[in-house]
C-alpha cells in the first residue's frame, strides 16, 4: 500500500505492506481521502515530527474489515477522529480531554496520509460515526476540524447573542465562524486577504479587513484563529475589558500576551486545541443539518501529488487541501 512520509524537508510516497487485523480488535479502513490539518504543517515545517512519520487525521474512509463488538460492516463508510480521551483521570474529569495522557497517545495507524488505516475497537466505540448520506466525501472530511471549533465555542463559555471577532479567515476561521453564529453569537471576522473577507460575507456573517478594524466597536470575545503574530496585537486592540480571548493558533515567535493587559483590564486569555467525543458528534450534527457550510473550501490532490499541497497550503495559494486516496 501507499503511504506519504515525511523525509527530511519533503513528503515522500512510498510502497510499503499492506496492514492487517491480524486477529486484533478494531477495522481496517479504506482511506478515501484526508484533509491537511494547520498541525501538519507545522509538524513538518518546525520538524516537530520525526522522518518517516504518516501525518493526516481528517479521513473519511471505507471498512474492508473489521473484528469488533460495535455495528458497523464491512463496506460502510465512516468518519473518525484520532485521538480517544480516558474519561476518568483528572484532566478528564476537569473537561480538559485534550490534555489527557491516553489522549494523547492514541492515533490511528499509521496515519491518514495512507491507503489503508488500522482503526481500534476504542476509536470505533467513541470517535467514528457513519457517514451522512446527504454529504460528500470532501465535506464529511470536515468532521475532526470543525470538532475542534465546537470544542473552543464551548470553553469559552459566552453568552448568547456575545459580540465575537474571529482573527484570520483561513479555513479554521470560516469554520470558528460559522460553529458561533450556531451557537448564537454575533459575529464578525477579519483577515488581509480580500477572497477570504468575500467567503464569509457570502456565508451571511460579516468580514472586514482587519485593517479597517481601528474605528470599529470592541468585542466581548475575540477567537485568533491565525497564527501570525500581529493577530495578538488585533486582538488586545480590539477585546472589551472583562473580555474573552480564546487562542485556536500558535504564533512563530511565541511572543505571548502582555501581563498588565491582562492583570489591569482583567481579561480572559485562554487556549483550546483538540475535541472530546461529543464535541465531534455535534460537529457531526452541524454539519448533516447545513449549519455549517464547507462546500468550495477544498482544494483536491492526489496522494502522488501530495508535497504540491503542502507547498500550496503554505503559499497561501489555496484555503484547504483534500488529499483523495481512493475512489
Amino acid at each position: 500500500m501507499k503511504i506519504a512520509v515525511i523525509e527530511k524537508e519533503h513528503i515522500v510516497v512510498k510502497n510499503t505492506d499492506k496492514i492487517t487485523l491480524d486477529g486484533r480488535k478494531g477495522a481496517i479502513v479504506k482511506v478515501l481521502g484526508c484533509g491537511l490539518c494547520g498541525s501538519d504543517i507545522v509538524k513538518f515545517r518546525e520538524h516537530i515530527s520525526k522522518d518517516g512519520t504518516v501525518l493526516g487525521h481528517e479521513i473519511v474512509a471505507e471498512i474492508v474489515e473489521i473484528n469488533s463488538d460495535t455495528k458497523f460492516k464491512t463496506g460502510e463508510k465512516i468518519v473518525t477522529s484520532h485521538h480517544i480521551p480516558c474519561g476518568t483521570c483528572d484532566y478528564c474529569r476537569h473537561g480538559n480531554v485534550s490534555m489527557c495522557k491516553h489522549f494523547k497517545s492514541t492515533n490511528i495507524r499509521p496515519g491518514g496520509f495512507s491507503e489503508y488505516v488500522y482503526l481500534s475497537e476504542e476509536h470505533l466505540q467513541n470517535v467514528a460515526h457513519p457517514m451522512p448520506e446527504n454529504l460528500s466525501e470532501i465535506e464529511a472530511s470536515f468532521y475532526e476540524p470543525l470538532g475542534c471549533c465546537v470544542r473552543a465555542v464551548k470553553r469559552a463559555k459566552l453568552m448568547d447573542g456575545s459580540k465575537v471577532l474571529v482573527v484570520g479567515l483561513g479555513s479554521i476561521g470560516i469554520l470558528m465562524s460559522q460553529a458561533l453564529k450556531a451557537y448564537g453569537m454575533n459575529v464578525m471576522g477579519c483577515d488581509l486577504i480580500q477572497d477570504r473577507i468575500e467567503r464569509l460575507q457570502n456565508l451571511g456573517i460579516d468580514a472586514v479587513d482587519s485593517r479597517d478594524l481601528e474605528q470599529a466597536e470592541l468585542f466581548d470575545a475575540v477567537f485568533m484563529t491565525s497564527g501570525a503574530d500581529k493577530a495578538i496585537d488585533v486582538a488586545l486592540k480590539t477585546i472589551k475589558s472583562g473580555g474573552t480571548i480564546l487562542v485556536f493558533s500558535s504564533t512563530p515567535h511565541n511572543t505571548g500576551y502582555p501581563n498588565n493587559e491582562i492583570y489591569y483590564r482583567e481579561l480572559t486569555v485562554l487556549g483550546s486545541y483538540s475535541p472530546a467525543p461529543v464535541d465531534l458528534k455535534d460537529s457531526l450534527e452541524l454539519l448533516r443539518t447545513g449549519k455549517v457550510n464547507v462546500k468550495d473550501l477544498s482544494t483536491i490532490y492526489s496522494l502522488d501529488d501530495i508535497q504540491k499541497a503542502f507547498d500550496d497550503t503554505i503559499a497561501n495559494r489555496i484555503m484547504k487541501a483534500y488529499i483523495k486516496i481512493k475512489d
